[in-house]
Formats: C-alpha cells, sequence, structure tokens
C-alpha cells in the first residue's frame, strides 16, 4: 500500500452548494469503486485577503491508503468525477466570481510552501500551476487555474501542535434550503456537556456560531480541540430532539485558531490621534522599527476598536494583524504597553481652574491670585478606560477570522 494526496478547492456557489459536501462525495466514490483508506481529512482556510475568496475560504484535503498499483485507478475514477462536477458548475447561475474548481493528485512529498505562500500572501494560480505539473501533481481544473491554490495549499499543509478539529455534518439532500432546525439551548448546553469544543456560540452576543446562514448543504460545524471530542458532540447534538437529524458527517484536521496568516507581534510607537472613518472604523500611526505605519481596527472589533481610539502620540503598543493589499494592517489583537499621561486640564484652586498669567510666566489663581509654575493636571489611563496596561484585546468570537487564535488558546507569538 502506498500513500497519496488529493486536494480540492473552488466548487461551491456563492448561494448554494460546498466544497465540504463535495469532497465528501468525491472519497465517497473512490472507497467504493477501489480499494482505498482515508487516512486523515483536512480543511485548510487561506490567507483572508485572497482577491477571488470563496463562501468560506477553505480548501479540502485528504491523505489516502491506495494499493501500490492503485495510481491509474485512482487517476480515473476522480477524473470521471471531475467531469460531472464541471457540468454542474457550468449550469451554475451567474455570480460575481464564478466557480473554478481543481483537484490536484500527488503521489510524492510536496513542498510546504504552497501552504505558507496561499495561507500569507497572494499566490500566482498561473505560477503555481506551473510549479505542480512540474513536481508531477495530476491537475484536473476548469478553464480557470483560480481553484489550483487551495488545492495545492491543502495537499501541502504539515500540521503541527497548533492544529484544532472541526465535524462537519450536512443536511438531508431534502431539507437543503430549508430553516436548519438547532435550537439555541442545545448550542448553549454543547459547550457545558462537551468542555473540549469551542467557539460554539458568541456569549457577547448570545448567539450560535456552528450553523450557517446560506441555504448550503452543511447542517453545522463543531470545532473542538481532538478528534473524540468533536465526535462526541456531534453525537450528542443528534441525542436531542430540538437537533436536525444528520445525513452525514466527516471529521477534519484543520489550520483554524492557528495564526498561520501572520508571521508574529510587533511592537511600536504611536505618533498620531486616531482617525475615524465611516462606519466607525479607526486607524492609527505608529512608528516602528524605522517605519511609520497605518494601524486599522473595524468597529466590528468591539474592544480592539474601543482601546485603538482611546490611543494618543507616545502610547506603546503590541499588535497581532494582517498586512493589507493597501500596505495598512488589519488588527487582530493589541496590546498597551505604556501609556501616556493623559492631561485633563490645569491644577484647581477656589474650585476653580488656575489659569496662564502670559508667556514665559507660570499660572495663577483668579480667585485668590496665588500663583505657581505651569502644570497640568494628569491622570493614569487605567482610571479612565476599561483596559488595563499590558493585557492582550481582541474581538468578540463571532468577528474574528477563521484562522484567528483566541487568546484563550495562547498569546500571540507563542505556540
Amino acid at each position: 500500500m502506498g500513500l497519496c494526496r488529493i486536494g480540492l478547492d473552488d466548487t461551491d456557489h456563492v448561494d448554494f452548494g460546498c466544497t465540504t459536501s463535495s469532497f465528501d462525495h468525491l472519497l465517497e466514490e473512490i472507497c467504493s469503486l477501489m480499494d482505498c483508506k482515508v487516512i486523515e481529512r483536512r480543511l485548510v482556510r487561506l490567507w483572508p485577503f485572497a482577491p477571488r475568496r470563496t463562501r468560506g475560504n477553505g480548501a479540502l484535503g485528504a491523505i489516502l491508503e491506495i494499493p501500490e498499483n492503485g495510481a491509474k485507478d485512482l487517476e480515473k475514477i476522480c477524473t470521471e468525477w471531475f467531469s460531472i462536477l464541471l457540468v454542474q458548475v457550468r449550469n451554475h447561475p451567474p455570480s460575481v466570481f464564478k466557480a473554478s474548481p481543481c483537484l490536484v493528485i500527488s503521489f510524492d512529498e510536496t513542498p510546504d510552501y504552497w501552504y505558507w505562500n496561499a495561507v500569507r500572501k497572494y499566490t500566482d494560480s498561473e505560477e503555481l500551476l506551473e510549479d505542480a505539473l512540474q513536481r508531477g501533481a495530476i491537475v484536473l481544473r476548469s478553464e480557470s487555474s483560480f481553484g489550483v491554490v487551495g488545492a495545492c495549499a491543502a495537499i501541502s499543509w504539515n500540521n503541527d501542535d497548533n492544529s484544532s478539529w472541526e465535524l462537519i455534518s450536512w443536511r438531508d439532500e431534502s431539507r437543503i434550503g430549508t430553516q436548519r432546525i438547532l435550537s439555541s439551548e442545545s448550542v448553549l448546553e454543547l459547550e457545558k456537556a462537551h468542555p473540549q469544543t469551542f467557539l460554539n456560540r458568541d456569549p457577547t452576543k448570545g448567539k450560535g456560531m456552528i450553523a450557517p446562514r446560506t441555504p448550503c448543504p452543511v447542517l453545522y460545524g463543531i470545532r473542538g480541540s481532538t478528534y473524540t471530542a468533536v465526535e462526541r458532540a456531534h453525537r450528542w447534538l443528534q441525542s436531542r430532539e430540538d437537533v436536525e437529524r444528520s445525513h452525514s458527517f466527516a471529521i477534519h484536521r484543520t489550520n483554524q485558531l492557528s495564526d498561520d496568516h501572520i508571521e508574529s507581534s510587533t511592537t511600536g510607537t504611536v505618533i498620531s490621534l486616531p482617525e475615524e472613518t465611516k462606519g466607525g472604523h479607526a486607524n492609527i500611526s505608529v512608528f516602528s522599527s524605522g517605519s511609520a505605519l497605518k494601524i486599522v481596527a473595524f468597529s466590528e472589533g468591539g474592544p480592539v476598536n474601543r482601546l485603538l481610539r482611546s490611543l494618543i502620540p507616545g502610547d506603546r503598543i503590541t499588535w497581532s494583524g494582517l498586512l493589507s493589499p493597501d500596505g495598512s494592517i488589519h488588527l487582530e489583537k493589541i496590546k498597551l504597553d505604556f501609556a501616556t499621561a493623559r492631561i485633563v486640564g490645569r491644577p484647581l484652586c477656589c474650585s476653580r481652574t488656575m489659569r496662564s498669567s502670559g508667556r514665559g510666566q507660570g499660572i495663577r489663581c483668579l480667585s485668590c491670585g496665588r500663583i505657581e509654575s505651569r502644570s497640568w493636571q494628569c491622570i493614569d489611563f487605567e482610571t479612565t478606560m476599561s483596559f488595563s496596561i499590558g493585557e492582550w484585546i481582541e474581538p468578540s468570537p463571532s468577528n474574528r477570522r477563521h484562522l484567528s487564535r483566541p487568546l484563550s488558546h495562547g498569546l500571540p507569538g507563542t505556540n
């Protein structure tokens, strides 16, 4: 028996379909037509700024064990299945980005830079396609090559201790497009009954996070720290009367919550007052490693946005964020390391604010005439704000990227 890797991406339409479901059908087809064992399934999230992001911005992969002489059989099965998929995609209604499916098969080790490039920056699909073909990979694709980026990333990811698991449960075909049956009570109790699962709900907003809100085949996805934890949680949900019956499910190792899209955290000094833009978004300028940088905090970032808007020149901060195509840094986490004193006004005398006596002179009380040297009253940052110096701040769970690692799983820059 020998190992091979297959990866699939970009099969779904913005309003329906799902690459996870398509990939599950492919694996079922392979296992029913040849001697094959699925060693592990993988769900790999990609660079958040990719210009052609799919709905979940994720690709699917699997490691298969097949007979030593099974390569031709596998290629034949995949080719026939992919031909049917292309017909389905051609019948999709018009959309801004037409699906561009790609299936990659490799019987050899693949370079890990396929993954790291796809998760951290823009990757040219044509260049990657040429690289994959030169390395002997089998590439099945539509007219365009966009899907090759995710498919190659899914087969080249070498998971580490930062990986997690997600069980994806699919609906019966007859129910797709109807309202999902998944009570809020079941999601709330899921966290208590299965503490090794996480991001089931956003406690700050009181809403569940395991069910999609689009008419796709997915019923729900359960994320957790181990394979066993998500499987037990799924079976617990399926035992309840207030949860829709699942047609099928599969468990994937995933790079979600890994922070793989960010190289490191950075420290700098604030050199501008915050600028607030339409929608409650805000940005500041910071000086770091000899350069001025623009840092952006969107209103959806909640406490991250509020902390950024409270900063003044001279404050020292450390942040974790993603460099966007326009050169700005989109904040994901932030920490105030040192706060410049906040000036609140001149000293008081006789219950009134003391005034300047003129240029080069001190300040005086207009009531009693007392004169003092020039000074200002300042207050400590922590006295006026609900943030502590040295404390990392992050958005609420429902406003984080799939790839962002929660602070509860480790501080930025640590493994």
